[in-house]
């Protein structure tokens, strides 16, 4: 797995540029099948920073409906780097 197939994109929500600007901390939509040592090479290697730490959570996919049809969106994980 390659450091472009780890990470898959940025979350950029008000509470995500909220940490981002007081604590210093990153947050993006990875692969799920990526552990903590992947996620910190991949972000140190492709932005050139340095990472202290990875906390992870894997969030499980919403139930969605299209009328009378109903289907789950994906499950994702989403590290947050400190």
């Amino acid at each position: 797995m390659t450091h472009y197939d780890v990470i898959r994109r940025p979350i950029v929500t008000e509470k995500a540029v909220g940490k981002k600007e007081t604590d210093n901390t990153l947050c993006f939509e990875v692969n799920c099948d990526a552990n903590k040592v992947q996620i910190k090479a991949a972000v140190e290697k492709l932005f050139k920073v340095k990472v202290a730490d990875v906390r992870t959570s894997i969030l499980e996919g919403k139930l969605r409906r299209r009328g009378r049809f109903a289907g789950y969106r994906h499950d994702w994980k989403k590290p947050t780097f400190g």
